[in-house]
């Protein structure tokens, strides 16, 4: 019985790695900005985003330097990050599946460990982001590590993981607070405890100690600047997160694209039951489970009360825990009913179970994309918007002077393909663009909107957004129109508006359009 368990788990890594890597890179905007750090880094200027400004934009320093350190063998500078990126990533997953297969074990619950190993393997929460080359299979690999070591009293290990995690991810916190509380009520009851959870809290400082004092001394904070950018920059409804976290954690399967909306509210009722029936009874076996069980919910707590912009790949860290959580209370429920009509009668029904989930999370998979590489990938593994900025990119090279600063409001892409001087227009690298936030309610078309002062205050010689960003605020400027001319548009749907429009500073008119240039309307 072990063999062919080891077997299944053997057969669980291989579809995950696979799962994983058949994509291809699918790069987002945002994997962008690090790899440009990571260049910058490798090239002499720093850890800096533009060559000379200090500014802490990236909320992932760890994974920065770990792509920099991987790239000192593949080209340096000049490595391909986003190859990089995919290649570790996909790597991160599948590590991931093999730590939650050991956190199974350890539960004494090995068919919900292997169950909810290859949910993950095939999740497309988990491929769209790590073919998107953002840290979040290494943040959540570490996060599963920190549980997993934690679970088996193994306290330095796994605070070494939640150090590392914490470098990744700044809400690693979440996490940390609960395995930090359970330390606490234990070192209350035994206090004879204490010696060990001083050393581990000893190296977790250490680990942290060299980027904060680094972080202190290069930028002069310790807090990303991109945190207080996104809460000035986007505006939200008040409970725009609550609900988004709600729809989220009603279909972690996507079983809304089998079953449809309705489907939400049964999800929202039969998970949040299943959840907190798994977190109760393991309680009574392993007491030590209740920090990485109850973190989906704390997480869920922490962003539905801060509210900022739900990106996707913030819902995809809870995401193997509750999964963990949901199978634990139905193999619960299960064991119930066992006992009434004994296990024999209950086999078809466990792998119709089993199945469902698996079933409903490979509806997001589509064999050929519309766009991108034309291989196998969840169709939440949208990148068009990417496509277009690269696109622009490659248009706007013949006008790069080394003094052109160029200003948008997605600057991963931009910034690492023209390598050109950025002013970002949602501040999360420039700072200077705070201040011109929030703005008034009637500029915004979708949750972001372009100051036009902002523009008009610093000049920039070539500006790129795309038409919902502008539509109420600096499209509606008669100044940004005397200053700046409309020079290539991309016809696109994205956001609803019209398209990526890329303008340049009227004393620029001598620069030739592209034959393709379309009229502003």
């Amino acid at each position: 019985m072990r063999r062919k368990r080891s077997e299944v788990a053997f057969l669980i890594l291989a579809l995950a790695l696979a799962a994983h890597l058949i994509p291809g890179p699918r790069t987002i905007d945002d994997a962008y900005i690090t790899y440009r750090y990571a260049r910058n880094l490798l090239s002499g200027y720093g850890p800096v985003f533009n060559p000379g400004e200090r500014v802490l934009g990236t909320t992932t320093p760890l994974y920065m330097l770990l792509l920099s350190a991987l790239a000192l063998f593949f080209g340096g500078a000049q490595a391909p990050f986003p190859t990089l990126a995919w290649l570790l990533n996909a790597f991160a997953a599948a590590l991931s599946c093999a730590l939650i297969i050991r956190i199974g074990h350890t539960l004494k619950a090995e068919g919900v460990g292997l169950l909810a190993a290859a949910l993950w393997a095939i999740s497309p929460w988990s491929v769209t982001f790590s073919v998107g080359g953002l840290e979040t299979s290494v943040y959540i690999f570490l996060l599963l590590a920190s549980f997993a070591f934690y679970l088996e009293n193994r306290l330095t290990l796994a605070l070494v993981a939640g150090a590392f995690a914490l470098l990744t991810r700044p809400d690693a916190l979440i996490l940390l607070t609960l395995l930090f509380s359970d330390g606490l009520i234990r070192l209350l009851r035994r206090p004879e405890e204490l010696r060990p959870w001083l050393k581990a809290f000893g190296l977790f400082i250490a680990l942290l100690l060299p980027w904060c004092a680094f972080s202190l001394w290069y930028y002069g904070t310790l807090f990303p600047h991109s945190i207080q950018a996104k809460a000035l920059a986007y505006h939200l409804p008040p409970k725009a997160a609550l609900v988004r976290l709600i729809q989220h954690y009603a279909t972690p399967f996507m079983e809304h694209l089998t079953f449809g909306i309705p489907w939400i509210g049964i999800g929202a009722t039969l998970y949040a039951f299943l959840s907190f029936l798994g977190l109760s009874r393991s309680l009574r076996h392993i007491p030590r489970a209740w920090p990485g069980l109850l973190y989906p919910w704390l997480y869920f707590a922490t962003f539905a009360v801060a509210n900022p912009l739900i990106f996707r790949w913030y819902l995809s860290p809870p995401l193997p825990f509750y999964t963990l959580s949901i199978l634990l209370g139905a193999n619960a429920l299960l064991s119930d009913l066992a006992r009434l009509v004994g296990r024999q009668r209950l086999r078809l029904l466990v792998m119709l179970l089993a199945l469902f989930p698996l079933v409903t999370s490979l509806r997001e998979w589509t064999i050929h994309p519309d766009h991108g590489p034309n291989r196998p990938a969840p169709e939440m593994a949208f990148i068009k918007g990417e496509l277009l900025y690269q696109e622009v990119a490659e248009r706007i090279k013949p006008l790069l002077k080394p003094s052109t600063l160029l200003a948008s409001g997605d600057v991963g892409v931009l910034g690492y393909f023209t390598g050109a001087r950025i002013l970002d227009l949602v501040g999360l690298n420039s700072p200077q663009a705070t201040k011109y936030y929030p703005l008034p309610p009637s500029m915004y078309a979708i949750n972001y909107a372009v100051p036009p002062d902002l523009v008009l205050d610093f000049r920039p010689d070539i500006v790129v957004i795309f038409e919902a960003y502008g539509r109420y605020s600096l499209l509606k400027d008669e100044r940004f129109w005397e200053e700046y001319e409309l020079w290539d548009k991309l016809p696109s749907d994205i956001f609803g508006g019209e398209g990526l429009l890329v303008f340049i500073r009227k004393p620029h008119t001598e620069l030739r359009a592209p034959e393709e240039k379309q009229a502003w309307p």
